[in-house]
């Protein structure tokens, strides 16, 4: 059992994985990621200080929902996240449209590149019949 000490509230709980936070906290943190939203949703051209002000929920904590693509500002607002890769201006998430293809891409022939690198060496095939026959010395 793994048991560990809440980062919001100090209270002990059973951690599994994820963020180190108990239950209650989780849940309340999810009442206010509701809060957030329903707010942006309101008020569609806002900013994230305004939201955090308002909601009364720390601006590190939108930007990481925003980050983890849960959060989505408008395309007029005046929030904007800079891609982790390129620095191209994004609304949600770490990286660009391009700069996630691109990964992608490298991904892709990584793992391809290292299932050709596993597979067995091709073996000659040899007849059943040649280990049965007689051979002479000349």
């Amino acid at each position: 059992m793994n048991v560990r000490n809440c980062r919001k509230c100090g209270r002990l709980f059973n951690y599994a994985m994820g963020a180190i936070i108990c239950p209650q906290c989780k849940e309340a943190l999810e009442g206010k990621f509701k809060e957030v939203k329903k707010y942006i949703q309101d008020n569609p051209n806002c900013g994230i200080q305004e939201v955090a002000r308002e909601c009364d929920v720390e601006v590190s904590q939108i930007q990481q929902w925003l980050r983890e693509e849960r959060l989505e500002f408008t395309s007029d607002s005046v929030v904007v996240l800079n891609c982790e890769s390129c620095g191209a201006p994004i609304r949600s998430g770490r990286y660009c449209d391009g700069c996630k293809g691109q990964l992608t891409n490298a991904l892709k022939s990584v793992s391809s590149s290292m299932r050709k690198a596993n597979e067995p060496a091709p073996t000659q095939k040899t007849d059943p019949r040649d280990a049965a026959r007689m051979r002479f010395l000349q």
